[in-house]
């Protein structure tokens, strides 16, 4: 098949979106099939290198950091896609790319299937005074976008859900992201020292590794707190990514005296976040507003164990105290995370058994095999919804 991808957000940027874009690319290019990546690119200028088609935009820092607004697609661009007239158009954003994958789906009277992402309402705080006025605005916009595709996918049942009681009525298919099955996944074992040494964090501390967007929806003063448990004493806090909320959490850290304990290491490269899960000896998170969690299957992958919060986003997935930890509260974050970093035998069999979960069950090839089904069911027959 040919299929045409749009995404508003693709490398070189670090994120769930990408992740899975690149996850799906990859199972699909495996299985024999042409794909092209539409997408956004980082100057004005539209251009294609490769099977990616760049389009260009303008910096929105204002809005969102790291956001930008699609200018003027080429009519060549367009051109090119209709004549190329893929089998299939799935979008991966509702935003700037979603008009065009709209329109290149209607032009060749195509299906257009939409990967649902982002939880709008986790995100109120950004564009709604009131939480309530907020779930509203994205329950309509919600609503709105996938009356005009033809199927829905979501990575949980925790999203499924949610779509269920926004009333969507499109066909929403589960299919969770899998990972690139990759033999250095656990990263150069000597990486790690030299990360040590660059963010100066002493030989004798355990790291907590935190690895995301640092953005207030994350819950990232939580992971603060857990070092103040008297069995995470001699442990450190290592922040891997950037957002909008780095400031304040400097704040936070400087406030709180822990500036000698919570390292900042920055936006890192798509290809170095492997080094840095060999660098944490437990990988903590205590965001709610996961639609899959994409980094904790990543952590399990490179053999770091997972101590998250317990979220609908981890069912089927987060065994707890089998092959990870999902917690209740704080307590329970920094008790398992003291255990784990205690009892070397509980740390093998977490991490043997999480290994085993993602290579069996969270892999590109599956991930890519369930989106074909679905690709080859709405083709072969479903009706297509050409709505303007």
């Amino acid at each position: 098949m040919k299929i045409l991808i749009t995404t508003d957000l693709f490398l070189p940027a670090v994120n769930g979106v990408v992740t899975s874009v690149l996850s799906l690319v990859h199972g699909l290019e495996e299985r024999g099939h042409e794909v092209k990546i539409l997408t956004l690119s980082e100057t004005v200028h539209s251009y294609t290198k490769g099977t990616v088609i760049r389009i260009g935009s303008f910096g929105a820092g204002r809005l969102y950091p790291g956001i930008r607004i699609r200018g003027f697609c080429p009519r060549k661009i367009l051109r090119e896609l209709i004549c190329w007239h893929p089998d299939i158009v799935h979008s991966q954003c509702e935003f700037n790319t979603f008009r065009i994958a709209r329109l290149v789906a209607r032009r060749c009277k195509i299906p257009l299937i939409h990967t649902y992402h982002t939880v709008y309402e986790d995100y109120t705080h950004y564009f709604s005074p009131s939480m309530r006025v907020g779930r509203a605005m994205a329950q309509r916009f919600t609503r709105r976008i996938t009356k005009r595709v033809d199927a829905v996918i979501v990575p949980t049942e925790k999203v499924r859900r949610l779509l269920e009681s926004y009333r969507v009525k499109a066909p929403v298919s589960v299919i969770p992201t899998g990972l690139e099955q990759k033999k250095d996944r656990c990263g150069n074992a000597a990486d790690a020292p030299a990360l040590r040494r660059r963010l100066g964090i002493p030989d004798d501390k355990r790291i907590l590794l935190f690895l995301g967007r640092l953005a207030e929806e994350k819950n990232i003063p939580a992971l603060f707190h857990l070092l103040r448990y008297p069995g995470l004493y001699d442990a450190v806090l290592v922040l891997v990514g950037d957002g909008p909320y780095r400031p304040e959490l400097e704040r936070q850290s400087k406030a709180q005296k822990l500036s000698d304990r919570v390292f900042f290491a920055g936006m890192v490269p798509h290809a170095q976040s492997e080094s840095y899960y060999r660098l944490g000896d437990v990988f903590v998170n205590a965001s709610g507003s996961e639609t899959q969690g994409l980094t904790y299957i990543e952590a399990m992958a490179a053999g770091l164990p997972v101590v998250c919060r317990a979220d609908p986003c981890v069912e089927g997935l987060i065994d707890s105290g089998k092959n990870g930890f999902a917690c209740k509260n704080e307590a329970e974050m920094a008790l398992a995370a003291e255990t784990l970093l205690s009892d070397a035998a509980l740390r093998k069999s977490v991490t043997d058994a999480a290994k085993a979960l993602v290579s069996s069950v969270y892999t590109s090839g599956a991930f890519a095999a369930a989106v074909e089904g679905l690709y080859l069911q709405i083709t072969a027959g479903a009706p297509i919804r050409l709505k303007a």
